[in-house]
């Protein structure tokens, strides 16, 4: 069985002082594929050594809403040029947070809309962020498809049903966290139901949000295994055949990365 965990971050200092037994304890449980997120373009370098010094992680390459107003002034051009360098497969994550506003929401809008264009450029799939502004987040990638083809994943679903309808209707997957396996997460687990398979991905977004029996301590990749085990109940298949899916979407969508890039 190959899992593949589609969004985690392996930069963050949680990760400093067991980064190699995390990586192991992954291996281990047969989570061979690790995609660790770019939230700053400040830190892309130190991710992008990351993801080059070990068979089965690739990287992104973007700047997370919240850090919109901190981060140093980017171009399009920007993020292209670093997309363009190998073991880069998406861009982002970008996106709209309404629920902190840690950056003022125009600032937010502007970011989106240029990683929304350089994806487009390059033909890197968007991986996008949305809380609490789930309208807005539609009509912009709505509003992005109608200039030209765009691809990609709303990660960490914690949507309402008008925001995976929105999704699936652009072509868009849906990637499930741990946020499936907690008890007052019902109705994420009614909309995981209802969505097709060929559109699903599984993702820890470690450190943060870990999975029941794990809850409340320092996520990691090796836990996304047990989102995957509540998605397959909910699709009544089996984990290994949730695994097969989930992987098979991951290098569909993300198509510059490679199944051969694993140590199977």
């Amino acid at each position: 069985m190959i899992v593949i965990d589609s969004h985690c971050h392996l930069d963050f200092e949680d990760f400093d002082k067991d980064f190699c037994s995390v990586i192991k304890r992954a291996h281990s449980n047969s989570v061979k594929g690790l995609q660790t997120i770019c939230t700053r373009l400040e830190e892309f370098e130190n991710i992008w050594s990351i993801a080059k010094s070990y068979k089965g992680i690739w990287c992104s390459v973007g700047v997370h809403p919240h850090n919109v107003e901190e981060s140093s002034p980017f171009t399009i051009d920007d993020i292209v040029t670093l997309a363009n360098r190998d073991r880069v497969i998406g861009i982002g994550e970008t996106g709209l947070d309404f629920y902190y506003d840690h950056a003022p929401r125009g600032l937010q809008i502007e970011s989106f809309i240029k990683h929304l264009d350089g994806s487009k450029e390059i033909g890197l799939p968007v991986i996008v962020h949305t809380r609490d502004a789930e309208e807005e987040t539609c009509k912009i990638l709505k509003s992005s498809c109608k200039d030209g083809e765009l691809k990609g994943v709303i990660h960490c679903f914690s949507g309402g049903s008008s925001l995976a309808d929105c999704a699936l209707e652009l072509g868009f997957y849906i990637s499930l966290s741990g946020i499936v396996t907690f008890k007052n997460a019902s109705n994420i687990r009614e909309i995981c139901s209802s969505l097709p398979l060929e559109r699903i991905l599984v993702e820890t977004d470690s450190p943060y949000l870990a999975p029941v029996p794990h809850r409340g301590k320092r996520n990691e990749p090796a836990y996304v295994t047990e989102t995957l085990k509540i998605v397959a109940e909910l699709k009544n298949i089996t984990t290994e055949e949730m695994a097969s899916i989930t992987t098979d979407n991951f290098f569909r969508l993300f198509s510059k990365a490679s199944v051969e890039d694993i140590d199977k």
